[in-house]
């Protein structure tokens, strides 16, 4: 077979995305941990991909797609179902179709059914051919990633049995793919462009007694707790909202912390001709605890377990069945929130289960049905009785979600929480004691619902930093935000990215070039940059930097490149569109010119030439930018290029640079800063990446270059240290931190005196003969340092001169540490034997490192080696 349309659990792992999907990817990984994970086979993304080719609808497919405005919810839905139909109606190509039902069969055969049945080949032939009924999930490759959650924007259906029905429900879960709610998703998310693809899990089923949904850290709050739901029956009455499950709480220990004993009126379940049917419960029943003290402490030891094998929270998925537990199902949390401990003062009307975090007021829109969805606008707080993945569209323009059923691990709840909006689950009533048009608040925190306007909405406060020596920025990237960041007395912008200002246009830069309108896309930027600087003295501004991968939505972007990471973004893209990069210098001089008193600061990403800044520049000049008094010109250091030729572009009259530690760290280290697999190799303070920002701040401080970092590691401690101590001129950070990291900077000063960094603040730079004398005095310290260990090992054996270098005379200094006159031999072996020099310093021996500091300190002394070098 050519095409390999079929894969087992066994030939997947979790680095199988591409062609299991998510899930599939995840379940391989469980099931070859040894996990309990029910057999099954997955249908790869090349299956599908071929079915859309074959069939010739894929053109078709993305031609709708194209047209689709998804903030129109009847446009959304109407072509959303033409593409469903595209591929429900296509016929199944004969190979994929053969290589499904032979996998199908495998997985039927019965093991406990083989060794009951009698020795004659008639009767085991009987006894494994009968067809298992089997669990068909979709699996798509942007599913399950740590930063989305993607779970349940396609179809699962349980219970399928024979062939037939079987490639019939693998059709309805390709066709899946395009849900109207899959494709606004993918749209809000950024992946309308990216080159997305199904996968379908067939897996034996399971016929649940219980099953349930559970945290292995708590998504809610931060304590680190175990969250376990449980219901009776299969397990879609939890991820759909229908029923109203059991809540269990362990601590990390597997003590039951707390148990909230759901009232499940209903239980799904499997009839003996494999339909799913919803049976009602007496009263009893609905109320008996679902899992025993056992299955609870079993299950959140396999949920700590799951979680320390990926190394990252999870959501998992699970099935009982006579007492044996299965685990279906495993993903990363996206969403983990900080408590709150802020108290509500009033009149208090309805609670259940905080399942989203925040605190919004509006007015209540009750919703009975789909039809009633419309009615919901801006601001309001959407009430129904259960969530479901098909309000997500709505979901967006509300305020706050109230549910009457459901807990925090049903699929709108996960939404809620990464959409940023206030949710409570679980009320039991609010459809009933919550009237139309009602003012309340609704605290998500703590999952309770107050008579009218109690308090504002919940934002992070933002305080006035204190006074540094080192200067603190904020970055701000959208008008909307200015004002806010303004609030921590700030004069400084350190960091405004153009992509949120371009974002708001619609449109990507190249449409506007290619209609020949690149003035509407020099007044946008005028317009959005004039707003943000009209709080503030000075402010950066990086120019576009839109990958392909993130700006999928603007009309008229590029095409999904292979590796968007490492192709035609940043300098790179605009020297190849000198109009774009014009247009921008454009808006940023009419800018300049209406503010003569304020500063304006232009840096160039993803730098790695100094060619590059030298054609930027000229772009620049041909603007009329270079003779602007109060325009200054820096770059982005965030490639291992820029670091290593640092002194060579600031000579290009660069005026200032700042650090992107994202970008610096992944590209120094090889690794990916997207890739779940990797993250616990992504360290900024890995030795290597410290060198390279050592090397830059080092450089800046002779050359009187400004220095500064707009990268999230701006905002941790132990890299602030790291910046003071090596002589950093400013700090750029998000206005919520600014007040804290400017505290923190503040005690490190007054606790250590920084060095003067007299270059800069005179704007001089180092005289050849200043330099020269400085190398000579850091030579000497290096070379006594190692002569006071061993003179005679380091000046007969370590150097092969080309001329006999003299020992320096025997003095009592050497006995006692102390400094010898060596400037006269040091001199004349820098003049006539470079060799010897560099052999010296090459070889000088060093100790393993073992800490941080002594990290620091070996990066130190390469640092002062690669200097001495440098100045010959």
């Amino acid at each position: 077979m050519g095409e390999q349309y079929i894969k087992w659990l066994s030939e997947l792992n979790k680095s199988s995305g591409k062609t299991a999907g998510g899930k599939g990817a995840n379940l391989a990984e469980m099931f070859n941990a040894k996990f309990p994970v029910p057999p099954a086979f997955v249908i790869t993304t090349v299956a599908y991909n071929s079915y859309v080719e074959k069939t010739k609808i894929k053109e078709k497919i993305e031609k709708i797609l194209d047209s689709i405005d998804v903030n129109n919810t009847q446009e959304l839905d109407d072509k959303s179902k033409a593409i469903r139909e595209l591929i429900i109606n296509g016929s199944m190509p004969e190979d994929i179709k053969e290589e499904i039902e032979e996998a199908y069969g495998h997985l039927s055969i019965d093991k406990t059914s083989m060794q009951q049945a009698r020795g004659d080949a008639l009767s085991i032939l009987r006894n494994s051919q009968e067809p298992s009924f089997v669990a068909v999930r979709s699996s798509a490759t942007t599913e399950d990633l740590e930063e989305s959650s993607f779970a349940g924007q396609q179809e699962s259906y349980l219970n399928i049995k024979g062939n037939v029905e079987l490639i019939t429900t693998v059709k309805r879960v390709l066709a899946s793919l395009f849900t109207s709610r899959a494709i606004y998703y993918r749209k809000k998310r950024g992946f309308s462009k990216e080159k997305f693809s199904l996968a379908v899990v067939v897996q034996k089923m399971i016929n649940s007694d219980k099953s349930g949904v559970m945290f292995s850290k708590n998504p809610t709050k931060n304590d680190d707790s175990i969250i376990i739901e449980a219901v009776f029956g299969l397990g879609e009455g939890i991820v759909s909202g229908k029923i109203n499950p059991d809540t269990y709480q362990l601590s990390k220990e597997l003590k039951i912390i707390n148990k909230k004993i759901g009232t499940k009126k209903i239980a799904i379940v499997r009839s003996a001709s494999g339909e799913t049917k919803q049976v009602k419960l007496n009263e009893d029943k609905s109320n008996d605890q679902v899992l025993t003290e056992g299955e609870i402490i079993t299950l959140g030891n396999l949920a700590l377990k799951i979680e320390e094998h990926y190394a990252k929270p999870q959501d998992i998925e699970f099935a009982i069945e006579d007492r044996e537990i299965f685990i279906t199902q495993s993903r990363p949390i996206t969403t983990i929130s900080k408590e709150s401990n802020e108290k509500i003062e009033g009149v208090e009307i309805l609670s259940g289960l905080g399942a989203s975090p925040g605190i919004s007021v509006g007015k209540v829109k009750i919703i009975e049905s789909m039809d009633d969805l419309s009615k919901v606008k801006k601001g309001d707080i959407l009430v129904t009785k259960m969530t479901n993945p098909d309000m997500v569209v709505t979901m967006a323009r509300a305020d706050a979600i109230i549910t009457d059923e459901g807990g925090v691990t049903s699929h709108a709840a996960i939404v809620s929480r990464e959409m940023g909006i206030p949710a409570i689950v679980g009320t039991g009533n609010a459809t009933k004691v919550l009237k139309e048009n009602q003012l309340i608040t609704v605290n998500g925190f703590d999952g309770k619902i107050y008579e009218g306007e109690t308090q504002k909405e919940k934002k992070a406060e933002v305080l006035p930093i204190v006074q540094t020596k080192t200067k603190i920025k904020v970055i701000v990237d959208i008008p909307e935000a200015a004002e806010r960041a303004a609030l921590t007395k700030c004069n400084s912008i350190g960091l405004t990215r153009l992509e949120g200002i371009i974002a708001t246009g619609k449109k990507h830069p190249m449409q506007y070039e290619k209609e020949n309108n690149l003035d509407e896309y020099s007044k946008l930027l005028e317009q959005g940059i004039s707003k943000i600087l009209s709080y503030f003295k000075e402010i950066w501004i990086r120019s576009s930097d839109l990958r392909s991968d993130e700006f999928g939505n603007l009309k008229g972007s590029p095409e999904l490149e292979e590796n968007p990471m490492l192709g035609n973004h940043g300098i790179r893209f605009s020297l190849k569109h000198p109009k774009i990069l014009e247009a921008e210098f454009k808006a940023i001089k009419n800018i300049a010119e209406k503010n003569p008193k304020k500063i304006i600061g232009i840096m160039f990403p993803q730098v790695i030439s100094v060619d590059e800044v030298k054609r930027a520049r000229l772009h620049a000049e041909k603007m009329n930018l270079i003779k602007l008094p109060n325009v200054k010109f820096g770059i982005m250091v965030e490639t291992p290029a820029a670091a290593l030729v640092i002194k060579d572009i600031i000579k290009e009259g660069v005026e200032f640079i700042s650090f992107g530690t994202n970008d610096l760290t992944q590209y120094i280290l090889a690794i990916d800063r997207n890739n779940e697999e990797v993250q616990d190799l992504f360290k900024e303070n890995n030795p290597a990446v410290l060198n390279a920002m050592k090397r830059v701040l080092r450089t800046c401080q002779e050359l009187g270059v400004e220095s500064s970092i707009c990268g999230q590691a701006g905002s941790r401690k132990e890299m602030v240290k790291f910046l003071i101590e090596n002589g950093i001129t400013s700090i750029s950070v998000n206005a919520d931190a600014a007040n804290q990291i400017s505290q923190y900077v503040s005690e490190i000063e007054s606790s250590y005196q920084k060095p003067a960094n007299e270059n800069f603040q005179k704007n001089e730079k180092t005289t050849p003969e200043q330099k020269t004398k400085q190398v000579i005095q850091k030579i000497e310290e290096a070379i006594v340092k190692e002569v006071v260990k061993n003179p005679k090992q380091i000046f007969n054996e370590t150097i092969p001169p080309s001329k006999p270098i003299p020992l320096p005379p025997e003095n009592p200094s050497y006995v006692n540490n102390k400094k010898p006159n060596v400037p006269a031999y040091i001199s004349g072996m820098i003049k006539e034997d470079r060799y010897a020099l560099e052999s010296l310093f090459r070889n000088i021996p060093k100790m393993e490192s073992t800490t941080i500091e002594e990290e620091q300190e070996e990066s130190r002394e390469i640092d002062e080696e690669d200097e001495i070098m440098d100045i010959f």
